[in-house]
């Protein structure tokens, strides 16, 4: 099968992405095989890409969005049938057995896998998955709308959670581009005000024609004080100006799972009055079935940037460059 894999790690614009031949896999215990029909280009991938995150074995094959239709069963596999529409998220798999598993905190996992990451990802034609894992899709999704959610919208579903936005609240958002423009839509729906702050000229009036009551630059104060705060930039310099701009009691949530170096924090102005700064890890299968579901009942827009398979490369040069309005995702040829 065709594939992409991270060769050696580098920036976007060097090519870090190199096209392989492999075998088509062989679904084993409890898993599924799916043909690829399209794949979410998540910021995760470039970080790993780029090396930010180091790649957990040579030639790993990205990419933590996929929605495809089950190919075949492994041994054991009873949860989908040949023909399925699944998607195939970020969590791959967890151990079950530490006392995170335990306590319904598998996001925090001492033994966890992940697609794209320790397991090769989407960016293939076909990829194996964990069916315990696997999600049904929303009917409300085509393909290539469905892919963001996967990871996107989960993530940021769970750190618009841990933001502990009160209803009708007022919500920073900082940074606008896949996961942070689905996340919006979840809060405006929930009665909330809606602040971004984003550099892109593009993406802040893709804010404000989803709802935000105001855009402005990525580091600039919003015109009230904030209840919660998203950090989806993976900026670390961002997390002053978002904590300065909370009210008192209010939480900031940084969502990527890689951060630049976060300048010293000065107690009284950004800490001090119970404000809270918190980062987000992962997510549970939970909050993938929540989200997904809130997705379809509320009727979120997805906004897409649609790649040919071929142009796996391009479209993580575009994402380095803020060059991708909404979501990049991969299109595979008979899609």
């Amino acid at each position: 099968m065709h594939a992409w894999a991270v060769g050696t790690p580098g920036p976007a614009d060097g090519a870090p992405l190199v096209q392989i031949e492999r075998p088509v896999p062989v679904p084993g215990e409890g898993q599924v095989r799916v043909r690829v029909r399209t794949c979410g280009v998540c910021r995760t991938d470039l970080h790993l890409a780029e090396g930010d995150l180091a790649p957990t074995r040579p030639l790993v094959v990205p990419g933590h969005e996929v929605v495809g239709s089950v190919d075949a069963c492994g041994p054991g596999s009873v949860r989908f049938a040949v023909g399925d529409r699944v998607g195939v998220p970020w969590l791959a798999h967890t151990c079950g057995q530490c006392r995170f598993c335990r306590s319904g905190r598998e996001n925090l996992c001492t033994d966890p896998r992940f697609t794209g990451w320790d397991v090769d990802g989407g960016y293939a034609e076909f990829v194996v998955a964990d069916e315990a894992f696997t999600y049904r899709l929303p009917d409300a999704f085509d393909d290539e709308h469905a892919a963001p959610l996967l990871c996107a919208g989960i993530i940021g579903y769970r750190a618009l959670r841990q933001s502990r936005l009160p209803r009708g609240g007022r919500l920073g958002i900082y940074g606008f581009g896949g996961s942070a423009h689905l996340t919006a839509q979840i809060a405006l729906a929930e009665g909330a005000r809606v602040h971004v702050m984003t550099r892109s000229a593009e993406a802040r009036a893709l804010a404000l024609e989803l709802g935000a009551s105001s855009a402005g630059g990525a580091d600039a104060p919003p015109p009230e004080p904030l209840d919660s705060a998203i950090l989806f930039a993976p900026v670390g310099t961002l997390v002053l100006p978002a904590m300065a701009a909370l009210d008192r009691g209010g939480t900031l949530a940084v969502a990527g799972i890689h951060l630049t170096d976060v300048p010293p924090l000065d107690y009284q102005r950004h800490l001090f009055e119970e404000r809270v700064l918190r980062s987000v890890t992962a997510n549970t299968r939970r909050d993938g079935e929540e989200f997904l579901a809130l997705a379809a009942r509320i009727g979120i827009r997805v906004t897409t940037s649609p790649y040919r398979f071929d142009q796996a490369d391009r479209a993580l040069r575009d994402l380095a460059h803020d060059e991708v309005n909404g979501a990049a995702v991969l299109v595979l040829p008979g899609s």
